[in-house]
């Protein structure tokens, strides 16, 4: 099954977010070679500059799901204010047909 991330940076944490992206993508690379990882992405303020977080990955429940969400070194950061975990049906588009 799909779990969505949708995840909202605190306020004022980009210096948190620029310092821990390497080993975020890092962490993403991992679960895409598993094959866990389906889509990831910045949520953007009017700015243009990252202020949130959009990941999907299959898991085999929600609790799997949330677990691979804590483990994400923005979380383990302190970068997220908040971090909702959704079931997710990718209806259209999706790569799997």
């Amino acid at each position: 099954m799909l779990f969505a991330f949708l995840c909202t940076d605190k306020p004022g944490h980009l210096n948190v977010r620029m310092d821990t992206r390497p080993v975020h993508i890092e962490f993403l690379n991992k679960l895409n070679t598993e094959g866990t990882l389906k889509m990831a992405g910045p949520f953007l303020d009017g700015e243009g500059k990252p202020c949130g977080s959009l990941v999907v990955v299959k898991a085999e429940s929600i609790e799997a799901a949330r677990a691979i969400a804590d483990a994400d070194p923005y979380a383990r950061a302190g970068l997220f204010e908040k971090v909702e975990v959704k079931p997710f049906n990718w209806v259209f588009n999706s790569p799997e047909g």
